[in-house]
């Protein structure tokens, strides 16, 4: 509707002259534009030019940008992409539009009383703001405060904070209040409006300097409130403090007389910026135990041979290191989880991240019933660091510093990933065995799934998967504290480093609270194997399966993919999601036992076919009883619900593919079973798309994927990755690579340093894929070698498969 008068006024102008005009006569629209303004200064612009955005009944005033005739109509008054009050048309009271209940446009004078403070008999604070006078909170409210209140009334250059029980019934405007002690205004500081029940009552200031504590300081400039530039009132006035002989004993005294404790630390050559005003002071050395700056050896009152460059400032950092915070919540004990480490603030990332890792975080904040954790997104994404990453709790510990994590900063995270947790006000129901048997999910897509592990006399070990029932993984999952649907897995190990079995033979009702409340069979007896490990999905949401028809035409089917998001980390790639790359394959190579290890990757073309690099069998041979296929895989050590091993029929490598060089590195293998029955289609199994002649025009060529289990920089990957890599020019990959480029190639990559995203030795054979403006997704190559992996400059090479479509569609008989 706003919009819809808007344009009606557009349409207006040329017509009816200013808009001002032509709402003016509109009584009942604007009943409080004539109610006592005050006034605004001018300053030298000749116009209102400040930041006051409300009219006088409380509106908020909408931005110049809605009215792009009125701004060409006075130009250079101040009118622009903002929504400040202003007065364009020389009026003695700035004015803006507003949208009034009915969905109407008005306009209104604005409160220039808004932000005013006066003191009522008591000392309590009032503050004008939206159209009313109220109070403010006392909750956080500090001398600095108080000090701007004062200065804002012109009473005294200092204040003193005080509190006082509410009473009457005006309103509270304002819950918080942040000042650095030096602006001009109280609204000028950060503030946070009313949102919840006042605790320590309502704000008081004393405009009179407290006796008996020396002389007054405060901290200026810094982002913190514990921080600054450090300036001292003598004689009327503020001045700063001369950084001659200033160390951390001097600070140490600064933060005490200011009633910050924690690491005091001293900083000089006005790393806070350069004061204004007098040098008061100069020399300063304290011994460190005094109570006040006014007990330390120092100058006379302004004595000194320094410039403001030298000025003085403070640390007063209250957090010791590993401390924890909940944010964004909207009560005390819930929220982000943030960590305190080298200063700052940080985030933690939810990789591994158990019950058991918010229970010892709930601990350390001082709740001591049951926790649980956060679902995904229920609290904004955090800013700055990711400090903390893979943090595994034993659940014994007492601060999260105190639990196995990875080194400070070392991660593989989004913000989309932080975590979050809510902690408990009741006491803590857990029975003791459940305490003795701490839980984790480990090797999971995500922290609600995965092979589930326990403590047991000081070692993680597994849980036997024989009898593993939806039941058996309900207390699990309950006891982690997720209290949704429950899912039964047998999960495989792959690990290099031995686990133990604990525990075989649970049997749950179903209704425990915890495994130790279960019966089993411990002390490592059992006859499992690591092939069935117990695991569970937690919170399971159940997905339809529906088979498309083998039968139905392939241009219709190929490419399409189902619509997930999830933003986590080959080289500089991701993790991709499950089901994300349907017709991802994996070429295996059969061992002695029924195993079979990652050889190469393929693409599903139909559901007899797949393609890869004819390289892959460089080694092994083209004899078909070493292979294996593996479709709707996602994570390697996890039998996943779609999830299915095919035997190999046949292998046909291109006739002018040369073991000796890199020209026509591309292989056909057909899936063992019946003309157009080998396999079924599904969400997470279907074929990609094969690219036509002009396939170029029809594609973004800066937004297209390589997928595989490969090379991350460290390890094989046990879950499917993903990297996004803009497809190079010509002329790019024939500089680098010479005579070896032939035109039955393309090169993809980033090749800058900052960017490094490459496919590397498990991901041969792999999909290039790019998408068409329909939305399918193409194979437009195949991974099939580079200089080095992920090297700067040297972006990896890929067979051009539009070059052998038809050989392909000969081979396979495809349309």
């Amino acid at each position: 509707m706003m919009f819809l008068q808007v344009f009606l006024l557009q349409l207006l102008l040329p017509c009816l002259g200013p808009v001002k005009a032509f709402l003016g006569p509109q009584d009942s629209q604007n009943h409080l534009q004539n109610a006592a303004s005050g006034s605004c200064e001018m300053e030298n612009f000749g116009y209102y030019n400040g930041s006051l955005d409300v009219t006088v009944s409380g509106s908020a005033c909408l931005n110049w940008s809605d009215f792009p005739d009125y701004i060409l109509q006075y130009p250079n008054r101040g009118l622009g992409n903002h929504n400040f009050c202003r007065n364009p048309d020389g009026g003695a009271v700035p004015w803006c539009f507003y949208q009034l209940s009915s969905g109407a446009v008005g306009w209104a004078h604005c409160d220039c009383r808004h932000g005013s403070v006066h003191l009522k008999e008591d000392g309590q604070v009032e503050l004008h703001f939206s159209g009313m006078w109220g109070s403010i909170c006392g909750d956080h409210w500090t001398d600095q405060d108080a000090t701007v209140v004062c200065r804002q009334l012109g009473l005294s250059a200092i204040g003193t904070a005080q509190r006082k029980s509410r009473s009457g019934l005006g309103p509270v405007h304002l819950q918080s209040v942040n000042c650095h002690g030096d602006e001009k205004m109280l609204l000028k500081c950060n503030y946070q409006k009313m949102g919840r029940t006042c605790i320590q009552g309502i704000a008081v200031a004393n405009c009179v300097p407290p006796p008996g504590i020396g002389f007054p300081l405060r901290l200026v400039a810094g982002e913190k409130s514990f921080e600054g530039r450090v300036e001292v009132y003598h004689n009327g006035h503020w001045g700063t403090i001369c950084d001659d002989h200033w160390d951390d004993k001097d600070a140490e005294v600064v933060c005490r007389q200011l009633g910050f404790s924690g690491i005091p630390k001293a900083v000089s050559w006005a790393y806070f910026g350069q004061g204004f005003g007098p040098i008061l002071l100069d020399e300063v050395e304290c011994s460190g135990n005094e109570l006040s700056l006014d007990q330390c050896k120092k100058s006379g009152w302004g004595d000194h041979n320094c410039d403001h460059i030298e000025d003085a400032g403070v640390i007063c950092d209250p957090f010791a290191e590993g401390s924890i915070r909940l944010s964004g919540g909207h009560s005390p004990n819930e929220g982000r989880v943030e960590v305190y480490h080298n200063g700052g603030w940080g985030c933690v990332c939810d990789d591994g991240w158990t019950g058991i890792n918010a229970q010892v975080a709930c601990r350390q904040l001082g709740f001591s019933g049951p926790a649980r954790l956060a679902s995904e997104g229920e609290f904004a994404s955090g800013k700055g660091f990711i400090l903390l990453d893979d943090v595994a709790c034993t659940g014994t510990e007492r601060t999260l510093f105190d639990c196995p994590h990875s080194n400070w900063g070392q991660h593989d995270c989004s913000h989309e990933e932080d975590v979050g947790i809510h902690c408990s006000l009741e006491s803590n129901s857990i029975t003791i065995e459940a305490a003795e048997l701490p839980l984790r999910l480990v090797d999971g897509e995500h922290t609600k799934e995965g092979r589930i592990e326990i403590l047991l006399n000081g070692q993680w070990g597994s849980i036997c998967g024989d009898g593993w029932t939806d039941r058996d993984a309900a207390v699990a999952c309950r006891q982690l504290g997720y209290s949704g649907v429950a899912k039964a897995k047998t999960v495989a190990y792959l690990g290099k480093e031995h686990v133990p079995i604990h525990l075989d033979s649970v049997e749950c009702s179903g209704t425990e609270h915890a495994l130790g409340e279960c019966t089993f069979r411990e002390n490592g007896i059992h006859n499992c194997w690591h092939s069935k490990n117990a695991g569970v999905i937690c919170d399971y949401v159940a997905k339809e399966t529906h088979l498309a028809r083998n039968s139905g035409s392939m241009l219709e089917m190929c490419g399409l993919r189902s619509l997930h998001h999830r933003n986590k980390r080959i080289i500089g790639g991701i993790k991709s999601f499950r089901g994300g790359w349907p017709w991802q394959v994996s070429l295996r190579l059969k061992g002695f036992h029924r195993d079979a290890r990652l050889l190469c990757g393929a693409t599903l073309i139909s559901n007899c076919w797949v393609v890869t690099a004819a390289h892959c069998f460089k080694r092994f041979g083209v004899d078909v009883r070493r292979y294996l296929l593996r479709v709707g895989d996602y994570h390697t050590g996890m039998r996943d619900e779609f999830e299915r091993e095919l035997p190999v029929e046949k292998i046909v490598l291109h006739r002018n593919y040369q073991s000796s060089s890199n020209d026509n590195d591309i292989a056909l293998v057909r899936i063992q079973g019946k003309e157009e029955k080998c396999l079924s289609f599904n969400h997470h199994v279907r074929p990609v798309c094969l690219p036509s002649k002009k396939e170029k025009a029809d594609i973004d060529r800066q937004a297209c994927f390589i997928s595989g289990w490969g090379d991350t920089g460290r390890s094989y990957s046990r879950t499917l990755l993903q990297g996004s890599v803009p497809l190079l020019p010509r002329e790019v990959c024939k500089s680098r690579y010479g005579k070896k480029f032939s035109n039955r190639m393309l090169c993809a990559g980033n090749v800058s340093e900052e960017n490094r995203v490459d496919s590397c030795q498990g991901d041969s054979g792999g999909p290039l894929m790019c998408q068409r403006s329909n939305g399918h997704w193409v194979i437009l190559g195949i991974t099939s070698w580079g200089y080095g992996c992920g090297r700067k400059d040297s972006p990896g090479v890929y067979t051009k498969v539009s070059r052998f479509v038809p050989w392909i569609k000969k081979v396979t008989k495809l349309i």
